[in-house]
């Protein structure tokens, strides 16, 4: 018998019981549909973790610190110009970026922020920053412009009444771009000022030359910081205190201050993710703290495979009723057609032919319940993403890619072959059944 000759049995023997062919298959699309949605979501989480990692910084860097100091058990080692000679001079290093950020008073009219931090950057990062006003500073200006993060003016709180954004959900009314703002770089006099101990501390007059993009809801890692060019910065800070210490700056054992500046964070980029060990054991044998993202990516990608495989299994059991319902099926096609195998068997068809008749319409039911399933996949999908999405997006950043739920071109192909799979096992049995019926006995069946 011709394989088409079998496809076009198998196809009919299904549509003439039209009912339990579709109840059968209603089965085979519920878990199919399950075991898609349930993997999806483990993998968006995937997703929404990576993209977000990949948002606060590249996975091939380095993040080195120098919080309180560091020592090599000799002395005390700085995290300077000079010691970022030695970063970028390693095997594998592609850059070596610093940050340095100071803390200052910035006012505005009522509003005051304390404790307003300013990160001198390097231009390279500068360019990076997404502008919804305004311009990136200028590091040659007469005086030291900044970029303003759009959620910045949350921490500033009113001076009379003591209250911030934080106490009266109200976005303090600053303008940082059209209004310059008074800023004291010196906080220690500022605040010995205040308890009435010296006089106070000289103000300048700065404004910002651009505000990044966001809003209300809209976070990025831009959003939270005051930005400068890192060279302005340092031109600014040696101007304002001369000779003297720098606050923040750590000083010789006699008092007076390093002639190079010293950063709290460097970062560290390698030009591949498989030397990135090597450099950050040499960085870390040098005495420093680091530490790379791919640590915590490792962590978190165990956790999320552990959940998909849980929330695989979940919807697997789905199917797992699906199989016995088809196998119940094919068991009463088998009783309702013993006549018919009967002649068949008479009329010299291969007991080979009559088991692949059972197994592919067998096979059709995991087919085409595994179809639809796709297909009813992808909308729960979607509704998924659009409501729950909504839902969490108030209350958490997801990052760049917010999909909940991500569906990718290779589950879809192995959950389709997943449920033929299903289908065919679960017709095995029928089959055999079916190929061991006696001919005669068969016959006389009614």
């Amino acid at each position: 018998m011709r394989i088409s000759d079998l496809i076009r049995m198998s196809a009919s023997n299904l549509w003439r019981r039209k009912m339990r062919t579709i109840l059968t298959v209603l089965g085979v699309v519920i878990g199919t549909a399950s075991i898609i949605v349930m993997v999806s979501i483990g993998i968006g989480q995937n997703r929404s973790l990576m993209a977000a990692i990949e948002e606060s910084g590249s996975l091939t860097a380095i993040q080195v610190y120098n919080w309180g100091g560091s020592s090599n058990g000799t002395e005390e080692l700085l995290l300077n110009d000079s010691m970022l000679e030695d970063f970028a001079a390693m095997e594998h290093v592609k850059s070596v970026t610093p940050s340095l950020r100071f803390s200052v008073v910035m006012k505005q009219g009522a509003y005051i922020n304390t404790y307003a931090s300013i990160n001198g950057v390097t231009q390279e990062i500068l360019d990076k920053i997404p502008l919804a006003e305004g311009r990136l500073p200028d590091k040659d200006a007469d005086s030291l412009e900044f970029v303003v993060g759009s959620m910045v003016a949350r921490d500033f709180y009113n001076e009379k009444t003591q209250k911030s954004y934080w106490e009266t959900q109200v976005i303090p009314d600053i303008d940082f771009v059209n209004q310059p703002i008074f800023t004291v770089f010196d906080r220690d006099a500022y605040w010995n000022s205040q308890n009435g101990q010296g006089d106070p501390p000289k103000k300048y007059l700065l404004q910002a030359s651009g505000i990044t993009t966001g809003g209300e809801g809209d976070y990025n890692e831009y959003c939270w910081e005051i930005y400068c060019h890192i060279d302005a910065l340092k031109a600014t800070l040696k101007k304002i205190f001369r000779n003297k210490p720098i606050p923040g700056q750590p000083t010789q054992k006699n008092g007076k201050p390093y002639a190079e500046f010293c950063y709290e964070n460097v970062v560290v980029d390698v030009d591949k993710m498989e030397n990135i060990d090597g450099v950050l054991q040499t960085i870390q044998d040098l005495g420093f703290q680091a530490h790379n993202n791919a640590e915590y990516i490792q962590s978190m990608q165990q956790q999320s495979k552990t959940t998909q495989m849980v929330l695989g299994g979940i919807g697997a059991v789905s199917l797992f009723v699906a199989a016995i319902g088809i196998a119940n099926t094919m068991m009463m096609s088998i009783y309702e057609r013993t006549k018919e195998i009967g002649v068949l068997k008479v009329l010299g068809c291969a007991m080979g032919n009559i088991r692949t008749l059972f197994l592919m319409e067998a096979a059709f039911i995991g087919f085409i319940g595994g179809l639809v399933g796709i297909i009813l996949s992808y909308g729960i999908s979607a509704l998924i993403n659009q409501f729950a999405g909504k839902l969490m997006g108030d209350y958490y950043y997801m990052g760049a890619d917010s999909s909940i739920s991500y569906i990718p071109s290779w589950l879809v192909l192995a959950a389709l072959g997943f449920a033929v799979m299903i289908g065919i096992v679960s017709g095995f049995i029928p089959a055999l059944r079916a190929m061991k019926l006696s001919p005669l006995a068969a016959i006389r069946n009614e």
